[in-house]
């Protein structure tokens, strides 16, 4: 363990109750004594053992027994497929070997594959124990999340759903090919892909959906691959459940664990493996979900991630007829809720962290295109119907999407929509992510998002990079990144240090002040980020959109006394131009005015699209120094 991760531990334990920190003692000390004891158990655990632990008489029987059992998604051969050609397309660049992953851009992957290395820096994790791998190191430039988002092998799905189009036996015989690279290269408890009981869980998430695809495929009726891909997964199984990422407060990881521990559980008939998960899924989800419905990372990314990672585990028990509490049904619809409200066309806001996590990947939308998720849910649980490619091989249906609703607040989340027909603002008022230890939240309190007259002009700058980069992490985390004002060069949440990179002081507590929909909306909300100064600020911020005029005025008032340097940035959408005078986007021109003696800079700055990728964008800064002072800023179509 190097110094940084032992500080981080350290940080985490000082802030744990006694209670929690006697049982994350007592998890810890298991795991020290399994990473002596596992490895014995896993050298002699073979398939006598497994038939033995599941009651069958052969690897046959039991193959084709669990071909039988259940699984979340529809896994029935199709004769045809909204968007059949793109799904091919992607089989064909999947069946070259050529993956584009967290920024890599199309990579070209060996035979055999390298399963330990991040091909985008060269760096390579040795094969050792994954208990004793320093896989962060934040002297180094290399990610982890390479390799580990390689092994979750999601990247062969086009390959299985082309399958269920053409049943073409040289697919079956390259995922099999695939995965038998992946088992050569990763005995159990070696090596990096070891490390993470999430990646584990979504790597078993998938081979559970291959293994439904591919079941009665000729290619994979060879007794010896049988006998590995099955002892495999139960040892997959067998991790998860004892490696659960169990903390004082649980996030998505924990989430990943449960939902891969229900499908271990429902795969293979181990129901206290299905039903320990699915009790503490349905205890998490109050917990980490609004009761409106706003996943509490504060992060459109991670909403969409952990959204389907509970609907995965509800799937589960609803194709195996098991019960759903109302109340769960519930929460999930307001997820749903909540991502119809935040989707704009194509895209969503780039609202906290991002790293392009999924469950089951089956469309070809944009990454940060979430539209096709509340139909999903919602066809999932009766409660409505989906149209989308996800829904088609998910469900096995399509039908008509939810139509627009106007503005919403989900005043438990904290986030508020100003919208209407060809208008969209997206206002963050909202508390520091992981019920204010920050996580996947950023320096964002009373941010926008705003579409005007269906053009797209100002953007949140998103997350680009975790910890390959401690500079570029902070810097997209930080509240200069963020359309929200900045007073004397402050964080409006304090970091606890550069080096805790998913940490953050609770300062900005938020207030909302006024909230009135209509034709004209007006949000009018404030923070305490700065209040802690020598000589305290207090930021409020009022936001009107006027949907009949398609007009944005964004008004900054600062309470407070003596002099101070305040930075009110407006990151420009990447299509959008400032000549001067003008924004100008798709055609369009849009006035930007300012009211007040403001000084107006024009600056690079960045947005990150996607992990690992970001784009040159422009900034506009309004700065003033000296005494404080109100800003307004009127956006609006130009008249021509």
């Amino acid at each position: 363990m190097n110094r940084s991760e032992l500080a981080r531990r350290l940080h985490r334990a000082r802030s744990m109750p006694p209670r929690v920190l006697v049982r994350r003692i007592a998890d810890e000390t298991r795991v020290a004594w399994d990473r002596i004891a596992e490895p014995q158990i896993a050298r002699r655990f073979d398939a006598g053992d497994l038939l033995a632990r599941l009651g069958a008489g052969s690897i046959d029987e039991l193959w084709e027994r669990l071909s039988t059992r259940p699984h979340a998604a529809d896994v029935s051969p199709r004769s045809s497929a909204p968007n059949a050609d793109g799904v091919r397309s992607r089989a064909a660049a999947a069946r070259r070997r050529e993956v584009d992953l967290l920024g890599s851009g199309p990579t070209q992957l060996t035979a055999p594959i390298d399963w330990h290395t991040d091909f985008k820096s060269g760096f390579t994790w040795p094969m050792q124990p994954a208990h004793r791998i320093a896989y962060t190191d934040l002297g180094r430039a290399n990610d982890v999340k390479v390799p580990w988002e390689l092994s979750r092998l999601q990247w062969l799905v086009p390959v299985g759903q082309t399958y269920l189009l053409d049943r073409d036996e040289q697919d079956a015989m390259f995922v099999r090919g695939v995965i038998e690279e992946w088992l050569d290269g990763n005995p159990y408890l070696i090596g990096v892909n070891w490390a993470c009981t999430m990646d584990v869980a979504l790597r078993l998430v998938t081979l559970t959906w291959l293994f439904h695809v591919f079941a009665g495929s000729s290619t994979w009726a060879d007794p010896t691959f049988r006998r590995r891909f099955l002892v495999s997964m139960y040892l997959h199984g067998r991790f998860v459940e004892r490696h659960l990422e169990r903390s004082d407060v649980n996030g998505n990881h924990f989430t990943a664990d449960l939902a891969g521990l229900v499908a271990a559980g429902e795969f293979f008939g181990e129901q206290r493996w299905a039903e320990a998960g699915w009790r503490e899924l349905v205890a998490e989800l109050p917990r980490q979900v609004t009761v409106d419905g706003v996943d509490f990372e504060m992060s459109t990314a991670y909403h969409r991630l952990v959204a389907e990672l509970f609907l995965l585990a509800t799937l589960y028990r609803l194709r195996a007829g098991k019960d759903v509490p109302d109340a769960h049904r519930a929460r999930l619809v307001a997820m749903a809720e909540f991502t119809s409200a935040y989707s704009r066309p194509g895209a969503a806001p780039l609202w906290g962290d991002a790293d392009d996590a999924r469950v089951l990947p089956f469309g070809d939308q944009d990454i940060s295109d979430h539209a096709y998720l509340p139909g999903v849910i919602k066809a999932a649980l009766g409660a409505g119907d989906a149209s989308s490619d996800e829904a088609f091989w998910l469900l096995g249906r399509t039908g008509i999407e939810p139509p627009v609703a106007g503005p919403q607040a989900f005043p438990d989340g904290g986030v508020y929509i100003l919208r209407g027909a060809r208008d969209h603002v997206f206002v963050d008022c909202g508390p520091v992510g992981l019920a204010g230890r920050g996580g996947h939240g950023h320096n964002d309190c009373l941010a926008f998002d705003a579409v005007l007259d269906g053009v797209h002009l100002f953007t949140d700058c998103g997350s680009y990079l975790y910890s390959s980069s401690v500079e570029w992490r902070n810097r997209f985390r930080g509240t200069s990144f963020h359309n929200t004002p900045r007073v004397d060069d402050e964080e409006l949440n304090r970091f606890i240090s550069p080096e805790h990179l998913w940490n953050l002081h609770y300062d900005a507590i938020p207030m909302v002040l006024e909230w009135t929909p209509g034709e004209t909306t007006v949000f009018r909300g404030a923070h305490a980020g700065y209040e802690r100064l020598a000589d305290p600020v207090r930021v409020e911020r009022t936001v009107t959109l006027d949907t009949r005029m398609h007009r944005l005025i964004v008004e900054d008032v600062f309470h407070g006394r003596g002099d101070h340097v305040v930075f009110v940035p407006y990151h420009l959408a990447p299509s959008v131009v400032f000549d001067g005078d003008f924004l100008v986007a798709d055609g369009r021109r849009f006035t930007f005015e300012v009211g007040g003696d403001w000084e107006l800079v024009r600056r690079h700055s960045w947005v990150s699209p996607s992990y690992g990728r970001k784009t040159a964008i422009t900034c506009l800064e309004l700065t003033r120094k000296g005494a404080l002072a109100p800003l307004r800023v009127v956006v609006q179509p130009a008249r021509t």
